[in-house]
């Protein structure tokens, strides 16, 4: 069998009046270990393994929590036995409410996961369920402080960037997108929920191939060029495969080329002067053409070891993929053979080591500099984000009302982030 997902008769811990559903396998007794950074994206059908195995190493034997809005056990002996990489629990929670997602339990589980899953199903769910509440400050911080690995397919891959399709209304295929950028099924979220490194500024989509979704994807990207005056990103992926991104942005492509035409794909808009569509409106067929060359796109074949990649931190360098160039003309999806990305990302990265926090401890306010415009967030011990601004060299908190405690310091740019855990006394 190429790839397996099975399902094992759990004893569930059901609170369906609390809004969620638990399903435990493994040790209870909860465990810490030294979590490393890692994003699995999967296409959306049965898993990888190899990809997987990747992502559970990451976890270095902690715990495991996968989150579903519909569904049930699938996951636990899955991720627990049948990989063989030793981890100490699985536990699924099957949230089906905002009040089952900001339930203690729930919360407390998050909090101490080693490895958090998004299963498959329809993101809006999570979206409306997760959203701007103490979960989505969690999940936040698994990544960004804990630095946890992290992972989802189908409606899982979906949310995991900053520029995401919410199917709010429902899905939308190729034709409708193309044939209207501005439909009432293009509902993107852009910078609201979850803050995934290397994904700020990308747009992800899944079930490439079946059903056909590049339109779709290059209508998403037009539309945001349009409505934000900003190159848009996409990664998108075929069913069975998996794109995995290490700490330094390198996205392995996991799949079984060439038994199967399996390919991960990134997209970015052309680096032009004007680069948005030359049509992007209400009621109009999109045409975003830019002379051949709108949207450069290096495709990759997904391999069982994941030796082919894209480097996110660039943009510019792969290896084992082909350059395209897609196009968009009267509503109708082209792609020809295309020249590699010269584009820079549009930020400079900062120096660590420039940057101060001071002073520590602290009691009134504190003072962050040695950087220019970058995203400065800061999360209570309960990882609760409390403060967030786009600021330039030097940033002066006011912490009067701040309880005394422990805090942490996100400082983001260039879809890079660094950390600091500072004392209020």
């Amino acid at each position: 069998m190429k790839y397996k997902l099975l399902s094992a008769l759990l004893f569930p811990f059901v609170l369906l009046a609390q809004g969620y559903t638990s399903y435990f396998t493994g040790n209870s007794t909860n465990i810490t270990t030294n979590t490393e950074n890692g994003i699995c994206l999967m296409g959306g059908a049965t898993e990888h393994d190899n990809a997987m195995r990747w992502l559970l190493q990451k976890a270095n034997g902690g715990d495991i929590v996968v989150l579903r809005c519909t569904g049930s056990n699938g996951y636990n002996d899955y991720l627990y036995t049948d990989l063989g990489i030793a981890v100490n629990s699985v536990e699924t929670l099957v949230i089906t409410s905002v009040a089952g997602a900001t339930n203690p339990y729930v919360l407390d589980k998050v909090a101490k996961a080693e490895m958090i899953w998004f299963a498959g199903g329809d993101q809006y769910n999570y979206v409306s369920y997760f959203k701007n509440n103490a979960l989505e400050d969690l999940i936040n911080q698994h990544v960004n402080v804990k630095h946890a690995p992290i992972g989802g397919t189908s409606a899982g891959m979906a949310i995991l960037c900053g520029k995401y399709f919410s199917a709010q209304n429902g899905s939308v295929t190729s034709a409708e997108a193309l044939s209207n950028p501005y439909n009432q099924y293009v509902t993107l979220g852009i910078d609201d929920f979850l803050d995934i490194p290397f994904m700020q500024n990308v747009t992800t989509d899944t079930h490439f191939d079946n059903p056909d979704r590049k339109g779709r994807l290059v209508t998403f990207l037009g539309k945001m060029a349009t409505d934000y005056g900003m190159r848009s990103f996409g990664i998108a992926s075929n069913e069975y495969v998996a794109v995995c991104i290490d700490s330094n942005g390198k996205a392995a492509v996991y799949g079984d080329y060439p038994n199967y035409q399996e390919f991960a794909y990134f997209l970015q808009s052309n680096c032009q002067n004007t680069f948005a569509p030359e049509v992007c409106q209400t009621n109009s067929p999109l045409t975003w053409n830019r002379g051949g060359e709108a949207v450069k796109v290096y495709k990759v074949p997904g391999t069982m070891n994941g030796t082919n990649y894209f480097q996110l931190s660039d943009w510019q360098t792969g290896f084992g993929g082909t350059w395209e160039h897609w196009t968009a003309n009267n509503g109708a999806l082209s792609q020809t053979s295309g020249t590699p990305s010269t584009c820079t990302l549009a930020l400079e990265d900062f120096s660590k080591a420039a940057v101060q926090v001071y002073p520590v401890p602290f009691s009134d306010q504190i003072t962050i500099s040695g950087f220019e415009n970058a995203m400065i967030k800061v999360y209570d011990i309960n990882a609760k984000l409390i403060y967030q601004k786009v600021s330039s060299n030097a940033t002066v908190i006011d912490t009067q009302n701040y309880d005394s405690g422990i805090y942490t310091i996100v400082i983001e740019k260039n879809q890079k982030a660094m950390t600091r855990k500072v004392i209020k006394n």
